[in-house]
């Protein structure tokens, strides 16, 4: 048999709605560029490979089509989503993956799937020339991560009509921008996630960005559990506990797609 590859949409029980991944299954180790094309060739805003360790826990690499990026959400949801239901882990046993970001967990809560994943809370800026003209809107809030801008605004409506300028965007030298709205509905928050310096214009359902959103909308709020809706085109929900310095993040998965990479 040759190398498994999997597309599943995460952060949503729909086929085609929340945030596709791929999810490769390897059985020895492989290079850095191979990943890379594999990564370009899905054409998916991450791609994961994942490899067993001799302990029975693994190994979790993501790629987006233009670099490898250090923490994913939705391709980790994925990922783990994948092992259970081609038996690789059995129904009750938890994903334990080694990263670059750490240790990272999946547990199966009902018919959700649970991550814990590190808190990254941003801190106040003021955002930098040029930012918000970029983005097209008027900032309530500006913060900053290791990796990301978080903006929030006035309300709903102007996440969700944004139209960032994403080659101006690109320039800014981070992985990628949030943009976040108290929500209008059953949500308690909004956001949308550009990353064109990541290769990825919008990312249509961001775990990661959640690190982020999460701790600051439960302060904002003053609870330790909020749900939030990403607002792309796509959609989709991610719900969220903070504990301490770690994030619990939930969701649903949907395989769409299994074959096998031939001419490898």
């Amino acid at each position: 048999m040759g190398i498994r590859i999997y597309q599943v949409d995460s952060f949503t029980n729909e086929p085609f709605k929340g945030n596709p991944a791929g999810v490769c299954i390897l059985k020895e180790p492989a290079d850095d560029a191979w990943m890379q094309h594999v990564a370009a060739e899905m054409n998916l805003s991450e791609t994961a490979f994942v490899r067993r360790r001799a302990n029975e826990e693994f190994d979790l690499r993501w790629f987006t089509p233009a670099v490898e990026v250090d923490l994913c959400g939705h391709a980790t949801l994925a990922t783990a989503h994948i092992l259970w239901e081609i038996e690789s882990l059995s129904p009750n046993e938890q994903a334990r993956f080694h990263t670059a970001s750490g240790l990272l967990t999946a547990d199966r809560r009902g018919d959700r799937i649970e991550l814990n994943f590190p808190a990254n809370p941003a801190e106040a800026i003021e955002p930098p020339d040029g930012l918000l003209g970029a983005l097209g809107v008027a900032a309530t809030y500006a913060g900053r991560t290791c990796f990301d801008y978080l903006v929030e605004v006035e309300d709903a409506s102007t996440v969700r009509n944004a139209a960032p300028d994403f080659r101006e965007l690109k320039r800014f030298g981070v992985r990628g921008v949030m943009l976040t709205a108290r929500g209008d509905d059953e949500f308690d928050f909004v956001s949308r996630f550009f990353a064109p310096g990541a290769g990825v214009d919008e990312d249509p359902v961001t775990g990661s960005a959640h690190c982020a959103l999460a701790p600051y909308w439960a302060e904002k709020l003053g609870r330790d559990e909020v749900a939030g809706y990403q607002v792309s085109a796509r959609g989709g929900i991610v719900y969220c506990r903070v504990a301490g310095d770690r994030v619990l993040l939930s969701g649903h998965a949907v395989t769409v797609l299994r074959g096998e990479l031939a001419g490898i």
